[in-house]
């Protein structure tokens, strides 16, 4: 909870005003009790309604003064609790758009939105409540103290037994609610998990009429999740009658022990009730803060949960000084490449060593499961090399600012994501200040003109999220666009045209010649006739380089090659 505090430097001067106002607001509220008082005594012993009159506009003066404090001190805790929240949502955001795939996939996406969400707004409720109570409380609880030893010291013994005895009750009850606290936080992700694959993947469930299952296993989420609130909820409702026990007794004790001592001369009446007014505001600061307590463990599980999405550290981070390509070359050269996922028994990739360069096309195919898009992925640095040496224009990735790097870069990924907005907007997500007639060349060239001309407005047609209003080959298409009209040095397709008939495939790879023909480009694809032309043709088999060549060259040498193109073109195509 400590280390997510450090945001609220910007908001110490709301903090110290806050803090002066509620000096304020408690001077006004303690004095109130000894006014009355005065009122009571004087009036009582002189008979003097003068003094009730000033006594009273006294009152009216400091109750006015009072409200106006609150007023102001909850408009400072709240301007500072949701100050706090959007800079910490801002953070969280941005830690996250810095994780490598390692991290992002650690977590998990749904646990992402939950503590970028849910967990923020708990931390921000307790941080509007508590700048409002919890540094409340303890001034009025010790100038209730220091008032009502003013009044009776003898009268006041009986805080010394039931404030210790509320504070220990508070402070057990909190030790054992935190840990469920934490169980409930992760119960919140299972469901919004649950919930997230039910709504992306409900193509598939319908398909295969699944509805029932899902239902079930929403219903258990939701049932494990309300089983754990109950349980922690029983915990803290059993605070409340404690509290007003033990606030009911004080209270008792306060009149019955007062009135012996006014029967015996030894207090005054006045001095009694307001002796009382003390005792119930710091019993009323104490339960205020009982109520913070039900706040706060639950507050506290989640600042661990956000504090591990600040705290952890990426895998694939800018060097302390990046280094700049001498030259822009569009050269990719991969030396004695290894790579394996974190955990993993063996490696995904083994000693790949491959140059491709300008104006070439280095295409990569292979079984599924053979590292193909892995091996792509390391180009972008989206994971770093084990072993060996990835380099673009002669300088290590590793070595290289991640934005320079991927400004060189344009990457078409195997599953075509667009975003809400305009077909306008999307093919300008890859060059945002690309010009109308760069918009129309790009789409022209990807074989998505035609399609997005004919739709009712054209460019400005919108988009809904994930693109369900298009085909898989429109989004693909859209996909291809949005990384031309970047115009980089290399292109890499991530089997980006499986989606795409013989026909457009062919069309779109003749219209790319004429686009990229200084650029280097990788492609990886399943389909033979999608790189029969490349100048160069990796085969993977089970992460390792098992030929490299011309379509006629591997042919000829590589037998895992020969496989696939059997199993894909006729006898004639392969003659």
């Amino acid at each position: 909870m400590i280390k997510i505090m450090r945001y609220l430097k910007p908001y110490l001067f709301l903090v110290l005003l806050g803090v002066v106002v509620l000096f304020g607001q408690a001077a006004a509220d303690l004095n109130l009790p000894n006014l009355m008082s005065d009122i009571v005594n004087q009036g009582m012993l002189q008979g003097d309604m003068p003094v009730i009159y000033r006594t009273g506009v006294k009152m009216l003066v400091m109750a006015f003064a009072g409200a106006v404090c609150s007023i102001v001190a909850s408009f400072f805790a709240a301007r500072l609790a949701l100050g706090f929240g959007r800079d910490v949502r801002s953070a969280v955001f941005s830690k996250v758009e810095a994780y490598s795939l390692y991290e992002y996939e650690k977590i998990g996406a749904a646990s992402l939105i939950t503590r970028t969400t849910n967990d923020i707004t708990q931390i921000q409720t307790v941080l509007v409540m508590g700048f409002r109570f919890i540094l409340y409380s303890p001034i009025m609880c010790v100038g209730g103290i220091v008032m009502s030893l003013s009044k009776d010291k003898h009268l006041a013994m009986i805080l010394l037994v039931s404030l210790p005895t509320l504070l220990v009750i508070m402070v057990g009850l909190a030790s054992m609610v935190v840990p469920a606290f934490t169980t409930m936080q992760k119960k919140i992700d299972q469901l919004n998990l649950t919930l997230r694959e039910s709504l992306t993947g409900i193509r598939v469930i319908r398909a295969f009429n699944r509805m029932d299952h899902e239902k079930e296993r929403f219903t258990q989420a939701n049932r494990d999740l309300t089983n754990v609130a109950i349980r922690v909820n029983k915990m803290m409702a059993s605070l409340m009658p404690i509290m007003t026990l033990i606030m009911n007794g004080t209270t008792v004790a306060i009149i019955w022990f007062g009135g012996l001592r006014v029967s015996r001369m030894q207090m005054q009446i006045g001095d009694m009730m307001a002796f009382s007014q003390y005792a119930m505001q710091i019993m009323f600061s104490v339960l205020m803060v009982a109520v913070m307590f039900v706040m706060i463990p639950r507050a506290q599980a989640s600042a661990v949960r956000v504090n591990e999405v600040l705290d952890m550290k990426t895998e694939v981070a800018d060097p302390a000084e990046p280094q700049t390509p001498p030259q822009q070359s569009a050269l990719v050269e991969f030396r004695g490449v290894s790579f394996a996922y974190p955990g993993a028994e063996r490696p995904v990739l083994r000693e790949i060593s491959f140059v491709s360069a300008a104006g070439e096309t280095t295409a990569i195919i292979g079984g599924t499961g053979s590292g193909k898009s892995t091996l792509a992925g390391l180009i972008p640095r989206f994971y770093d090399a084990t072993e060996g040496e990835v380099l673009v224009d002669g300088v290590n990735v590793k070595d290289m600012a991640q934005k320079s790097l991927r400004a060189k870069i344009g990457f078409v990924p195997q599953g075509a994501i667009l975003f809400s907005g305009t077909v306008n907007k999307n093919i300008r997500f890859g060059k945002k200040d690309a010009s109308e007639e760069e918009i129309e060349r790009a789409a022209r060239t990807a074989q998505a003109y035609d399609f997005v001309s004919q739709m009712p407005d054209g460019f400005e047609t919108e988009i809904a999220q994930g693109g369900t209003n298009l085909s898989g080959g429109q989004k693909q298409r859209l996909s291809i666009a949005r990384a031309i009209v970047r115009n980089p040095e290399i292109y890499i397709f991530d089997d980006s045209f499986s989606a795409l008939d013989f026909k457009t495939d062919a069309a779109l790879r003749a219209a790319l010649k004429k686009e990229i023909e200084n650029a280097t480009v990788i492609i990886v694809a399943q389909r033979i006739s999608s790189i029969m032309d490349a100048d160069r043709i990796l085969v993977l088999d089970e992460g390792r380089l098992v030929g490299a060549g011309t379509h006629l060259e591997l042919l000829q040498t590589c037998e895992v090659y020969r496989e696939i193109c059997v199993s894909q073109l006729s006898e004639e195509e392969l003659a």
